[in-house]
């Protein structure tokens, strides 16, 4: 396990992902489909990898499913390291940031709270709380009902040392401008919108050098080459991979409400690899959908 230094380090350095969960045809987790997923990304140069994140279903699982699933992708991953996921209210999150730190990951990422929407005081005392439960580093992920001023970010860096990452999923930049000019190094500051690609440009010039890239699951060799692409200023090439890859994927993601999981996992399938299929309440893409999308995986693959 890393501390929350050397973890502060590992995700900035380079460019990160998020394993999809395996599932048999009953929903069950599929651990064969999950080890041999996990070593196949392994061996594409992520800086970290989230087991189980968002893109890993980390809504459908219990606690203590996403706790093995933590262990299985640590206890698989040889040369990448593995932070796992907290969420729902604050009583929940501190324990399934603890179960994650006992199954072995280097460090916890947490998702929002459930439903509620709420005043800036309790949010601080909800990461505050997870933070203070654990020993590794963690990340806080702003987007949908948990959205952190820069003032309370301040604060919590002030009370958490162990705080060590700000990833945002929000998509205000003048707030994400705000937070990296006031906190500077302070923080690893990490994109996190659906297919952040199309975003990556625009972040860049904030201050966010590094993001997770979901096409990772099923074409990394394409992630890297768009991520070093931008990270060298390679316009030519990053428009390029855009107007070929990520505009089509994005209009086919779009078609349908939750197809941001489901068209990854599509795309494992789309490769001739075992993703399974999504756990209600998504849905899986249709016959047609899949046919669109395995074209574009050809293509680009």
């Amino acid at each position: 396990m890393m501390n929350p230094s050397e973890l502060k380090t590992a995700l900035g350095s380079g460019l990160l992902s998020f394993p999809v969960t395996t599932f048999n045809p009953d929903f069950s987790f599929d651990e064969d489909a999950y080890r041999d997923h996990i070593s196949w990304l392994d061996g594409f140069g992520a800086s970290v990898l989230f087991a189980p994140g968002g893109t890993g279903e980390l809504f459908s699982l219990t606690p203590s499913e996403a706790a093995y699933i933590t262990k299985v992708a640590k206890a698989t991953s040889k040369n990448t390291p593995i932070v796992g996921g907290a969420a729902y209210g604050t009583a929940m999150a501190v324990e399934m940031a603890k179960a994650a730190e006992a199954a072995g990951a280097d460090g916890v990422l947490l998702l929002p709270p459930y439903l509620m929407f709420c005043e800036q005081d309790g949010l601080v005392a909800h990461v505050k709380a997870v933070c203070d439960a654990v020993g590794v580093g963690v990340v806080v992920y702003n987007r949908d009902n948990i959205v952190l001023s820069a003032e309370s970010i301040a604060r919590l860096c002030d009370q958490c040392p162990n705080l060590i990452g700000f990833k945002d999923g929000y998509g205000e930049v003048d707030r994400v401008i705000e937070i990296t000019t006031l906190l500077g190094d302070r923080l690893t500051y990490i994109g996190g919108m659906p297919t952040h690609e199309l975003y990556a440009t625009a972040y860049f010039a904030a201050g966010v050098t590094t993001y997770s890239s979901a096409v990772f699951n099923f074409v990394p060799e394409l992630a890297q080459r768009f991520y070093s692409a931008l990270r060298a200023g390679n316009t030519d090439v990053t428009n390029q991979i855009l107007k070929d890859f990520f505009f089509p994927l994005t209009k086919l993601r779009n078609r349908k409400k939750g197809y941001a999981v489901s068209i990854i996992k599509a795309g494992l399938r789309a490769r001739g690899r075992k993703s399974g299929p999504v756990r209600p309440p998504l849905i899986d893409l249709t016959a047609e959908e899949f046919a669109l999308l395995e074209q574009m995986v050809n293509t680009a693959a």
